[in-house]
């Protein structure tokens, strides 16, 4: 049986991100659940293309309207590898560590936390003030991992292509559902030059 996991795609900037994890958990045959909220539709829209989230719901497994909080997802008795949620807005993510599950997004991130199943929330802000990091810190202290989309640059990235998949890769690899994929640190004589 294939892994599900859960992706949720919120209205924060780096839509890229979460659709080349999208890709990733496709090319890795993932069976994919996604729920998106009505932000992440408007984010999707200007920074990739108008139709970029609906040819995304296209391809998924399983798509879920963000108000269907009966939903599968949105029960501890829904196994799944885990959840990711790219971009993360702050929003977002402070109703994840306040148990606000007033979604089917934050709800099934909800459910993740109290399985204790892999939640990986890839907070695009900055910068942060104290309610930021206080949020960050309960989101980590219920169980997330947070996680900012920071380049890796050691790694001598090329374009931004590069920076998105590394990205991508290291939080899809965080599930610890798949063989690692991402691109790792082998020393500097591996990236000189």
């Amino acid at each position: 049986m294939s892994p599900r996991v859960v992706l949720g795609l919120s209205g924060a900037s780096g839509a890229a991100i979460g659709l080349r994890i999208f890709e990733i958990l496709q090319s890795f045959g993932a069976e994919t659940h996604v729920v998106a909220t009505r932000a992440a539709a408007r984010t999707f829209a200007e920074e990739i293309a108008p139709d970029a989230l609906e040819r995304l719901r296209a391809r998924a497994a399983h798509w879920y309207d963000v108000d269907n909080v009966g939903a599968p997802i949105a029960s501890g008795s829904f196994p799944t590898a885990g959840m990711i949620v790219a971009p993360c807005s702050i929003r977002t993510l402070s109703a994840i560590a306040h148990c606000h599950s007033d979604s089917l997004l934050t709800r099934a991130a909800d459910v993740h936390l109290k399985e204790r199943r892999p939640l990986i929330l890839l907070a695009r802000e900055t910068p942060l003030h104290l309610g930021h990091l206080r949020a960050m810190t309960a989101a980590t202290e219920a169980g997330a991992i947070v996680m900012p989309p920071v380049p890796a640059f050691y790694l001598g990235p090329k374009c931004v292509d590069d920076i998105v998949d590394q990205i991508a890769y290291r939080a899809v690899d965080l599930l610890r559902a798949f063989e690692p994929a991402a691109r790792e640190w082998r020393g500097p004589s591996a990236y000189a030059g």
